[in-house]
């Protein structure tokens, strides 16, 4: 009988100090500290979620606001636009500089017409008939002058008219020259240098036009309005925060223990609280080179002023299951990478 009496009892005092064994070495994971095994590491993070400060690169008034707090939006979309009438007039007028100056420019290449020419030939050969009169009249009283039928001023008006026809005829023949040899080359690099201006001057009104609508610039949900109808704002206005929904980034910690056991590109997965049997697959892309005390977001059994070395995980398959801030749990199967990091 007492043989029997220690037997039970022996056999109770292993099963209880089997299950204070059992209940010790599962602390950490009541307590949520990081649980090591040999087939794989448990990590914990949190969610970053990137997210868009989105405004106008123009100011005015704003005309219209086409989404809402909480509405999905894809690239692209449409999600306000300004008043865009003086933008509207600063094109038109832009257009209208560039097509007198390009005219004049035409002109300039084009040369002078043919008629013009032959205007200017009609007008040398004027002039020169003119100046043949004068030059004749002045021959005549020269002549008579030391004989006294005339008087000085006659002689004198004679040479001043004979002078002005040298220089019309001077000028006519001038003008002639210049048609033609044509538009100068200074004259066309300045009209094409006038041309460029005006066209950038377009391009730019153009440009400010195109920015008076707001788009999405990538698939994500509207967090905040900031702006409503008839706002006048300015280009550093927010309007709009858009959450991007990808990339979906867990930033977690590893131990310097731990650090040799992983590297860049290893696949893991990733669990919410909220979601517990729902698993993400994840691919670490980056570890940060630099060590740092443990934040006080994160829960090691380590000690707080343990070192730790910051990941950044790419959830390969987000949805709305995870939140911006988001605890996870990661789980990286060291048996698939064999165990090693570098």
């Amino acid at each position: 009988m007492k043989k029997k009496l220690a037997l039970v009892l022996s056999l109770f005092l292993v099963a209880a100090a089997g299950g204070a064994a059992a209940w010790w070495f599962n602390l950490p994971a009541q307590f949520g500290w990081t649980h090591k095994q040999a087939d794989h590491l448990t990590l914990y993070g949190n969610v970053d979620i990137r997210q868009v400060r989105l405004g106008f690169r123009v100011g005015g008034r704003i005309a219209e606001m086409l989404v809402d707090e909480g509405d999905a939006v894809k690239t692209g979309a449409l999600l306000a636009h300004l008043d865009a009438r003086p933008y509207e007039d600063s094109v038109r007028g832009g257009e209208a500089q560039e097509a007198s100056l390009r005219a004049t420019l035409d002109k300039l290449v084009a040369g002078p017409r043919p008629d013009e020419i032959a205007e200017a030939r009609a007008a040398n050969t004027e002039q020169t008939a003119n100046l043949l009169n004068a030059q004749q009249t002045y021959d005549r009283e020269a002549l008579l002058r030391p004989t006294g039928s005339i008087s000085q001023a006659v002689l004198d008006q004679a040479t001043m008219t004979k002078d002005a026809a040298v220089a019309r005829k001077a000028s006519a023949r001038e003008a002639l020259d210049l048609l033609n040899e044509g538009t100068r080359a200074e004259d066309l690099a300045a009209a094409r240098a006038n041309l460029q201006v005006a066209e950038s001057s377009l391009s730019t009104a153009k440009t400010s036009l195109g920015d008076t609508e707001l788009r999405a610039p990538d698939d994500g949900v509207i967090l905040s309005r900031v702006r409503e109808p008839g706002a006048i704002v300015s280009p550093s206005d927010d309007v709009f925060v858009l959450s991007l929904n990808k990339p979906v980034v867990v930033r977690a910690y590893v131990s310097e223990p731990d650090l040799g056991k992983i590297h860049p590109g290893m696949t893991l997965d990733v669990a919410s609280d909220t979601l517990p049997n729902r698993a993400y697959r994840g691919t670490i892309g980056f570890i940060s080179p630099v060590a740092e005390f443990t934040p006080k977001s994160v829960e090691t059994p380590d000690l707080r002023t343990d070192l730790v070395y910051r990941l950044r995980i790419i959830v390969e398959d987000p949805d709305l299951g995870l939140r911006q801030g988001m605890p996870v749990t990661v789980s990286v199967p060291l048996h698939e990478h064999g165990g090693a990091g570098y």
